[in-house]
């Protein structure tokens, strides 16, 4: 769906996406990640056709985006940062231009309006101008023209920002709807957001790629994979707790926090999975403690993220 080979950018001395190449399949939905800075918008403008590569080429469903661009933004729905739009149109009016830009018509053209704005609910504000919007609905307006001619190819930029926890919700839950046979590019700040819904990851730092794999993969290389958190009853009893389980034969070190009453116990490099899950339990059973939150974690995306990306704030 797209393949990118060599792709580069540079701006006088300074290069911002160095010899990218990969490629991406139908049913992908792929985070783009990286760092402020690193080249995630930059190399989405030039698969979009909006920037020009300093060299390499990029291609959308057989469609080099150089040589024959609007064959290639026909498959593609795009969300750029920010969510631009025309400010003094409303919804309504700027979803018919889209749809008349796109070439809509018929009854295909009113069935595919009026799904887009009902999965993205936007029938409150579809009469207000875009301007007097707030930043959420604007945004589910952006989202709503990348969507609305049903491209093969989706590829969004910040998709959930300014919405609240509960929009953020329904805009995962419509990415995983229309996964199945398009590719999907998220690029996002959003780790939880990766987690959710994408099923693999790429991230670059200084415009490279130093990452490419599964969310699930990534995160066993943290080192709280099969850690165990739990939380001790009260404040007296958590240096007892953390003392006894730090001496587990499966435990390399433990971590507390005194302010939540939470202990995590990191598991030792090469050990079995789930064996300090297993060991902490049976202690538990042993001492009766009344602990809660009981939990074994998979990994921490973050923690990867940083030390793969040398420590860079995302």
């Amino acid at each position: 769906m797209i393949k990118i080979d060599g792709l580069t950018k540079r701006y006088g001395q300074h290069t911002v996406v160095d010899q990218l190449s990969f490629d991406c399949a139908a049913g992908e939905v792929l985070g783009f990640l990286g760092p402020n800075g690193a080249g995630k918008s930059t190399t989405m403008k030039m698969v979009t056709g909006f920037v020009a590569p300093s060299s390499g080429h990029a291609s959308v469903c057989g469609h080099d985006i150089g040589t024959d661009a609007l064959a290639a933004r026909r498959k593609m729905g795009y969300l750029p940062e920010g969510a631009p739009c025309y400010p003094e149109m409303t919804p309504r009016s700027f979803l018919e231009f889209i749809a008349d830009i796109r070439g809509l018509s018929g009854e295909k053209r009113k069935q595919r309006l009026d799904e887009v704005i009902g999965r993205l609910h936007l029938e409150p504000v579809l009469s207000q101008s875009i301007d007097t919007l707030s930043k959420g609905f604007k945004r589910r307006v952006g989202l709503a023209q990348a969507i609305l001619h049903d491209p093969e190819v989706l590829i969004l930029d910040e998709p959930t920002d300014g919405l609240d926890p509960n929009q953020k919700h329904e805009v995962r839950q419509l990415i995983q709807s229309m996964a199945k046979d398009k590719l999907i590019v998220i690029s996002t700040h959003i780790l939880e957001e990766v987690e959710a819904v994408c099923s693999r990851v790429i991230i670059i730092s200084s415009g490279k790629i130093v990452a490419d794999d599964t969310p699930h993969n990534l995160a066993a290389r943290s080192r709280y994979h099969n850690a165990v958190r739990l939380t001790a009853p009260d404040a007296a009893s958590i240096g007892a707790i953390e003392s006894a389980i730090a001496r587990l034969s499966s435990v390399s070190t433990t971590e507390t926090d005194r302010q939540h009453l939470t202990i995590t116990a990191i598991a030792k490099s090469g050990g079995k999975d789930a064996e300090v899950l297993r060991q902490v339990s049976q202690l538990i059973n042993e001492k009766g403690w009344n602990v809660g939150g009981l939990q074994l974690e998979t990994g921490r995306l973050d923690e990867i993220f940083r030390q793969i990306t040398g420590g860079a704030r995302a």
